[in-house]
């Protein structure tokens, strides 16, 4: 089975970056305290160095 991440949104996206804003919409998180599962693959792991200071993440 393919690895998996559970990203958490830890902290919310306002006075933040629009790139980090939008990078936040693009995984299909919003608001803090929402997570999404996401396949472990090189570009969900840039997804997360954008927003690294606003998400928490696990791995399955």
């Amino acid at each position: 089975m393919a690895q998996t991440l559970t990203i958490t949104q830890t902290r919310s996206i306002i006075k933040c970056k629009e790139n980090q804003k939008r990078t936040i919409k693009a995984m299909g998180l919003g608001r803090p305290n929402h997570s999404v599962v996401m396949p472990d693959n090189a570009q969900t792991r840039g997804m997360i160095a954008v927003v690294t200071h606003l998400v928490n993440v696990v791995e399955n």
